[in-house]
């Protein structure tokens, strides 16, 4: 009966050793632009996580930054950008059309680099 049960046990341990070493999972997260604001306004991601802003305002609006690339379009209503964050740090970026609209974004991490999609 234990030779029977020692092969479940095996697999059994094995699945547990790789699902507590495999690495977390970046997740996508979506921003939304409404009302002359960002939600949410300020977002904790891992490297790797694809953010998209999605414009549900009447008038056009873009998402810009100083640094990193980090740029689109002007968005009309329902239009959408996305941006992949691999680079750790705070990124802080604004409406290019409307600068008192601001937000950020922290990337935990250590490697990597930003890749515009």
């Amino acid at each position: 009966m234990l030779r029977m049960k020692l092969p479940t046990i095996l697999v059994g341990v094995a699945v547990s050793v790789l699902w507590v070493a495999a690495p977390a999972q970046a997740e996508d997260i979506t921003v939304t632009i409404d009302n002359f604001a960002f939600t949410p306004q300020n977002v904790t991601v891992k490297p790797g996580t694809k953010v998209t802003w999605i414009n549900h305002d009447d008038i056009p609006h873009s998402v810009a930054s100083g640094t990193q690339g980090l740029r689109s379009k002007a968005l009309d209503t329902d239009q959408s950008f996305s941006f992949t964050f691999t680079t750790p740090g705070t990124f802080k970026y604004f409406c290019g059309l409307h600068p008192h609209m601001t937000g950020s974004i922290v990337v935990e991490g250590t490697t990597g680099s930003a890749a515009p999609q």
